[in-house]
C-alpha cells in the first residue's frame, strides 16, 4: 500500500509500505475513505517531537471502512463505516477508567506519533471497541472527519476546560481550524460575546459567518487589548481561549482575562512562555491545559448527525485525492497564503 511517510525532521513522501495486519485480537484494519493534516503533522514534520520514529505514517484524523477484524472485537463488524478517533483507549487502565483516554497507559495519542497513523491506504487500529465509532447514514464521511480531532478538542479542552456559561464575554486566540471548532461548540452555552482574534481577515470573516459576535485583528497587539477590554466593559474577559501555541498569544490571554477568570490553553507549545503569577496571583484566575480525551465524541457525532450544529462543513477549504497528499500538504503549510483550513484527502 501507500503512505505519507516521515522520513527525517523537514523530510515526507510517499512510500510503499507493507499493509498493516492483526496484531492483538482487538485490532481492526481499516481501509481508509476520508483522512485531513493536523497543525500537530506539521510540527512533527518540524522535529519538534523528537520522539516520533523515522519512517512512521503520519495522520491521527479519518473516515474509512473495516476490512478485517480481530477475535476480540465485539462492537464492530467488517464492512462498517466508522470514524476513526485521535485518541486511542483500552477502556480499562485506571486513566481510561477516569474517563482521561488521553493518558491511556496502551493507547492515548499514538496514532501518526507512535504508531502508523492514518494518511494511508490501509490502518490498524488497536483497542477498536474503544477507539472507532460507527458513523450514520445521514453523515456525510468529510464533516465526519471533523469529529476525529477538532471538534471535541475545541469542546474539550477550550469549552469545557473554560467553564464556559451563559451570558460570559470568551475571546479565542487563534482562528485556525480548532478554533473555529471551539467557537461552535462554545456556543452550546449561550455566551453573551465570542471574540475571535486572528492576524488572518480572511479566517476573521469565517468566524462572524460562523457565530463570532465581534472580530479583532491582532496584528496590532497592543490595540488588540484595548479593543477587547473595549468590549468587555472595561474589565476583560471571562474566559481566554489560547489556540495558537505560541509565547505572544498565550501573553495575550493573561492581559485580557477578567477577575475570576479562565484561561484555557488549546495550542500545542513548543516553547516555555511566561506566566505573570506577579500579576495573576490576586485575580483568582484558573489556567487549564490538556490533550483531547475524546469522551464527548459520542455526544457530539449524534449533536452533528442530528443537524444540530451548523457550518461545519464550512470548515473544509479544500479537497485532494491521496495522489496529491503532498500537494495537500504543501498547501495546508501555507494556509496564510492558500486560505486552507481543513484539508480533505480522498481515496
Amino acid at each position: 500500500m501507500k503512505a505519507l511517510t516521515f522520513l527525517e525532521p523537514q523530510k515526507i513522501d510517499v512510500v510503499e509500505k507493507a499493509r498493516p495486519e492483526i496484531k492483538e485480537s482487538t485490532d481492526v484494519i481499516v481501509k481508509m475513505l476520508k483522512t485531513t493534516i493536523c497543525g500537530t503533522d506539521l510540527h512533527i514534520i518540524s522535529g519538534d517531537t523528537p520522539e516520533v520514529p523515522k519512517n512512521l505514517t503520519l495522520g491521527h484524523e479519518g473516515v474509512g471502512e473495516i476490512s478485517e477484524i480481530g477475535e476480540g472485537v465485539t462492537n464492530f463488524n467488517v464492512g462498517d463505516k466508522v470514524l476513526i478517533s485521535c485518541i486511542t483507549s483500552c477502556g480499562r487502565c485506571e486513566f481510561c477508567k477516569k474517563g482521561l483516554y488521553a493518558h491511556c497507559k496502551d493507547g492515548g495519542w499514538i496514532l501518526g506519533h507512535l504508531i502508523d497513523g492514518t494518511q494511508a491506504e490501509y490502518v490498524r487500529i488497536p483497542h477498536a471497541d474503544n477507539s472507532l465509532y460507527l458513523i450514520p447514514e445521514n453523515l456525510e464521511d468529510e464533516v465526519a472527519v471533523m469529529l476525529s480531532d477538532i471538534l471535541p478538542t475545541g469542546f474539550e479542552i477550550g469549552v469545557l476546560n473554560g467553564q464556559v456559561k451563559p451570558g460570559d464575554t470568551l475571546a479565542i486566540i487563534g482562528a485556525g481550524p480548532v478554533g473555529m471548532a471551539t467557537l461552535l461548540t462554545a456556543q452550546f452555552y449561550s455566551p453573551a460575546k465570542i471574540i475571535m482574534v486572528d492576524l488572518d481577515d480572511h479566517r476573521l470573516e469565517l468566524a462572524k459567518k460562523l457565530g463570532a459576535t465581534d472580530v479583532i485583528n491582532s496584528t496590532d497587539s497592543e490595540r488588540a487589548i484595548q479593543q477587547i477590554f473595549e468590549l468587555s466593559n472595561g474589565i476583560g474577559v471571562d474566559v481566554a481561549m489560547e489556540v495558537v501555541g505560541i509565547p505572544s498569544t498565550f501573553d495575550l490571554c493573561q492581559r485580557i482575562l477578567a477577575p475570576g477568570g479562565h484561561i484555557a490553553n488549546v495550542g500545542v507549545h513548543g516553547k516555555s512562555v511566561e506566566l505573570h503569577l506577579e500579576e495573576l496571583w490576586i485575580k483568582n484566575i484558573t489556567l487549564t491545559t490538556g490533550l483531547v480525551s475524546t469522551s464527548s465524541t459520542p455526544m457530539l457525532l449524534k449533536t452533528v448527525s442530528a443537524g444540530r450544529m451548523a457550518h461545519v462543513d464550512e470548515l473544509i477549504s479544500h479537497h485532494y485525492t491521496f495522489d496529491e497528499i503532498l500537494k495537500a500538504h504543501d498547501t495546508f503549510k501555507n494556509a496564510s497564503v492558500t486560505k486552507a483550513l481543513k484539508v480533505i484527502i480522498h481515496f
